[in-house]
């Protein structure tokens, strides 16, 4: 397991799999372990991604401040990734939350970006969350589903502040529940850091206003990914953030939820090598 310091002197792993050209891959959460990313699909075949562990996870060190969890403060983590590889640009993929820090990261390093992924990126840097209403209209996509009737009550009840978290409203967040989706979801308590996830969006980590002026300027190609049944973020609200690139693609995976590579694994490794490669 490779590892590198961060600037403050925490010590961050990343975790490198398969061949090719590098790939560096911010996860989501927030702030869980790169794990849950596994090779991606089949990406692996086509790129050498590099699964950072964000500090506080996975195999990364627990930092003496806890307040740099925080988003923007984390934009440094990466670029000392990228000067580690020895790379003087480099291909970027950001999943969920992660898209956020890609996102910040563009915004200072607009030169060090090759290429950028956003996948089921919910655009918290550019002041666009999902809400509520937009979770529960993915959520009524679903209603054909048999786990539906048990499953949309206790999840609106936790969207509007009525209930707490409950498994049963996993499902929401696959576009197929089976079961590599469960073991998939059953894991995300022990990889997250939840005091770190309440840190990483708190007050100060974004500037909309100053992250679009400078995503407007930025000249690398980006791709914005979407799953069809997602509700963090809806298609329409991941074209969205595609407009404030200059020079950006949009794409919607059909049948997919927030995790794409799981629910046709095949596609999702096919449109998103063909992106980085250029094609």
């Amino acid at each position: 397991m490779p590892t590198f310091t961060a600037p403050d002197g925490t010590r961050l792993a990343y975790h490198p799999r398969g061949d090719g050209e590098p790939l560096v891959v911010l996860p989501g959460g927030p702030m869980r372990a790169s794990a849950y990313l596994g090779d991606l699909g089949g990406l692996a075949a086509h790129r050498r991604l590099v699964l950072l562990d964000l500090r506080g996870t996975g195999d990364s060190a627990v930092p003496a401040d806890p307040a740099t969890y925080r988003c923007d403060r984390l934009v440094g983590d990466v670029e000392a990734l990228r000067v580690h590889l020895g790379l003087e640009r480099m291909d970027l993929l950001g999943h969920s939350a992660g898209g956020s820090l890609a996102m910040l990261y563009a915004a200072r390093h607009p030169e060090r970006v090759a290429r950028l992924a956003l996948i089921t990126a919910t655009p918290w840097a550019l002041g666009l969350p999902a809400t509520a209403e937009d979770r529960l209209t993915a959520a009524r996509l679903r209603k054909g589903e048999p786990w539906f009737e048990e499953a949309f009550p206790a999840f609106e009840r936790w969207l509007v502040g009525d209930g707490d978290f409950d498994p049963v409203f996993l499902p929401f967040f696959y576009g197929r529940w089976d079961d590599t989706a469960a073991a998939h979801a059953a894991l995300e308590e022990e990889q997250t850091n939840d005091e770190a996830g309440e840190t990483y969006g708190s007050d100060g980590a974004y500037d909309p206003p100053a992250t679009r002026a400078a995503l407007a300027a930025v000249t690398a190609p980006v791709l914005v990914y979407a799953g069809e049944l997602d509700g963090g973020p809806r298609p329409e609200l991941a074209r969205r953030a595609a407009d404030v690139f200059p020079n950006a693609e949009f794409t919607v995976q059909p049948g997919a939820g927030h995790f794409p590579w799981l629910d046709d694994p095949d596609r999702f490794a096919r449109r998103t090598a063909a992106f980085f490669d250029g094609a």
